[in-house]
């Protein structure tokens, strides 16, 4: 809300108890039908390879920074560029019913000072697609992020990547704006589009994916009964 300083200019409110974010501890964050556990390249490269195998072509890493690996040591060499990453916080999805890694996904631009942090390195393979898990991992870094006092969650994606943007979005993001010839990937231009979750919109978008993971929204076949979308129009 806006106040007036002495000088009678509009400022944004004071935070007169802001002291910054808690640091994002490395541990495993577990859900209903996954968990989130530190990416690590002995233990999880195997099953992502599997993991990514499993699609019929390459379309899925159209916008990511990298191309898919297609044998054990490239995989295991694309895991260790994320974990020696000292910007990256990178986590293996795994699935609960399997115990396998299926996806990965990560904190990026992690800010304590202003409380700000970004998911980023969302990279979902196939056995991921039409299933609860990428809604339930991405539950998880929120609630982790918003528990540790952080003011602010990022989501970044490529502007031609209009699922991740959907995706976001159906989550609970907001969409903020478009930045232009933000960088060159694989040669070409990527203009990013930039989407946000506050603090003070968590416990709304909470209680709506908490119902909607609920094993009552789901019948035997794992179809949801109820959309997400129903849910954020109900809170």
């Amino acid at each position: 809300m806006a106040q007036r300083n002495h000088f009678g200019q509009a400022v944004d409110e004071a935070l007169a108890a802001w002291s910054g974010a808690q640091p994002l501890p490395r541990i495993t964050l577990a859900g209903q039908y996954c968990r989130l556990q530190p990416l690590d390249a002995e233990l999880h490269s195997h099953d992502l390879l599997h993991a990514y195998s499993q699609a019929q072509d390459d379309r899925d890493w159209t916008w990511l920074a990298g191309d898919r690996p297609t044998t054990i040591e490239e995989m295991a060499r694309w895991v260790a560029g994320k974990v020696i990453d000292t910007t990256v916080n990178p986590f293996a999805v795994i699935d609960a019913a399997s115990g396998r890694a299926v996806g990965v996904v990560a904190w990026l631009a992690i800010d304590e000072q202003n409380g700000s942090v970004e998911i980023g390195h969302v990279t979902w393979s196939p056995l991921m697609k039409q299933s609860v898990l990428g809604t339930e991992a991405i539950w998880l870094m929120l609630h982790h992020a918003f528990a540790c006092s952080y003011r602010r969650v990022e989501w970044k994606c490529d502007a031609m990547n209009i699922a991740s943007r959907r995706a976001a979005e159906r989550i609970g993001f907001t969409w903020e704006g478009r930045f232009r010839q933000h960088m060159v990937r694989k040669g070409r231009n990527r203009d990013s589009d930039y989407l946000s979750m506050l603090d003070n919109e968590w416990p709304l978008r909470d209680a709506a994916i908490t119902a909607w993971i609920a094993a009552s929204n789901f019948d035997l076949q794992g179809r949801q009964i109820r959309s997400l979308n129903s849910f954020h129009e109900q809170f």
